[in-house]
């Protein structure tokens, strides 16, 4: 009797540990989310977005080549769930004005610049299979911003922030491709 209740123990703990590791494969996050924040003074922003990998593939250049992002279409800025901004003030980019507010943020990256552009339509999922998600009509802001060569390649998509005097830098970093949007908060 004691022999088979070692049985069915034994039994309970290879479906409860393979069901374990059955969620934890499938449920790894592949792109995790993450956040960017910066905050003085009274003015915040804050970013929210998730962060691919490169694992090996080309990330920027021609669709015909097979880039994950090729130049000239819309990207999510990230993956998995739209990503959105949010700002506390008003701010001005590349000498036009933002309203304080939360917006999504998608870009249409090339390879000496991108169009970052700021749009109204919020909580959605950042890609379809038909359809386009970015309702264009919904944009607010479109702003141009100077593509340039990280020294070192960065393996996981990464959007940070540095400041330098009264400028406020949103910076884009992915494979060797840093791209910086300056943004000056209007007192």
């Amino acid at each position: 009797m004691l022999r088979k209740i070692a049985w069915v123990f034994a039994a309970l703990i290879l479906v409860v540990g393979g069901y374990v590791a059955y969620l934890m494969i499938t449920s790894r996050n592949l792109s995790p989310a993450d956040k960017a924040e910066y905050s003085s003074g009274g003015f915040t922003v804050q970013v929210n977005y998730s962060r691919p990998a490169k694992r090996g593939r080309l990330i920027f250049g021609e669709e015909k080549d097979g880039a994950l992002v090729p130049y000239g279409k819309k990207w999510r800025t990230g993956a998995n769930e739209a990503t959105e901004i949010s700002i506390s003030k008003d701010v001005l980019l590349e000498g036009t004005s933002l309203k304080a507010g939360r917006y999504s943020l998608y870009t249409i990256p090339g390879p000496d610049e991108w169009t970052i552009v700021f749009n109204s339509k919020l909580d959605y999922w950042g890609a379809q299979l038909t359809g386009d998600p970015f309702e264009e009509n919904l944009d607010v802001l479109r702003v141009q911003a100077k593509v340039s060569e990280n020294d070192a390649e960065v393996e996981q998509f990464t959007i940070s922030f540095t400041s330098a005097d009264s400028v406020l830098n949103l910076n884009f970093f992915w494979e060797k491709t840093r791209v910086t949007l300056p943004m000056v908060p209007v007192d």
